[in-house]
């Protein structure tokens, strides 16, 4: 995917080194969902199974996790749907032909979501009740410190806009808005996360117009972690949340809280 930080994969490789160097220290194996195939049943029945991105499952694997395994679904999209989205349908309600996967996120121990709406979008489709809202994501110690350094960064006078050819980044969107409002603006291009961030600090602000509902955005953090404003529309999941008023050194406090808690909520799913 076009996704400038791999956000996602980054959270749940965080996830897995922190289990790891727990107190209970957890044997951790990472698999792929196209590779699952190639594993024993009963390596999988006497495992506690963290799903994350499912899309590459075929539908026999899916099938025996669901009514054999011991697992919860850590999410981060909209996986329930057909389009994976909800933001065409009124108050995100999308119809029930469009729902899928709904047996798969029923029999989770937990639904983990990322933010307050996130929460509430797949509780409102899926009407389960197992669904989790963690509030946050997961930074690597290193990449808070990283955060916090550059929130003291002086800013210039431009805007960031993310050069993504990924339609629902909305790049050309937030350049025209730009235009429009007579803010100079700079395109970060793809590169390594600790070189963008760096970009990103220079600037006052993030430009950032998300056609799809945004789970929560790692970027919009990031940006207000290291003192930037934002410029965005209502499809940041980030901003349902009470602390998003935060910004600073009190926001990566809160993020990094979120290291020992929500390692601790994903165990708790399993009943340990």
């Amino acid at each position: 995917e076009d996704n400038f930080f791999g956000g996602g994969e980054i959270n749940n490789f965080e996830l897995t080194k922190l289990l790891e160097s727990s107190e209970k220290c957890f044997d951790i194996c990472r698999i792929r969902c196209n590779e699952l195939h190639n594993y024993d049943p009963s390596f999988l029945k006497n495992r506690k199974l963290i799903i994350s991105n499912f899309i590459t499952l075929n539908e026999k694997d899916k099938e025996f996790i669901t009514n054999e395994c011991d697992y919860c679904i850590y999410e981060h999209d909209h996986k329930y749907l057909k389009n994976r989205d909800p933001s065409p349908y009124k108050d995100f309600k999308a119809p029930e032909d469009q729902i899928i996967n709904k047996k798969f996120y029923k029999n989770a121990k937990k639904v983990f979501c990322q933010s307050k709406i996130h929460a509430e979008v797949v509780r409102k489709n899926l009407k389960l009740d197992n669904i989790v809202n963690l509030s946050g994501n997961l930074w690597s110690e290193e990449s808070l410190d990283q955060l916090k350094k550059y929130s003291s960064v002086k800013k210039s006078k431009k805007a960031s806009i993310m050069a993504s050819k990924n339609p629902v980044k909305n790049s050309l969107f937030s350049a025209d808005y730009c235009n429009a409002k007579g803010i100079p603006y700079q395109l970060i291009p793809y590169m390594p996360p600790k070189e963008f961030l760096q970009s990103l600090s220079k600037n006052e602000c993030l430009v950032f117009f998300p056609t799809v509902l945004e789970t929560l955005s790692r970027i919009v953090l990031e940006a207000r972690m290291m003192n930037c404003k934002i410029i965005t529309n209502s499809l940041v999941g980030a901003a349902s949340e009470d602390w998003f008023n935060l910004k600073g050194v009190e926001l990566i406090e809160l993020m990094r809280e979120r290291r020992k808690e929500i390692p601790s909520l994903v165990f708790k799913s399993f009943g340990a």
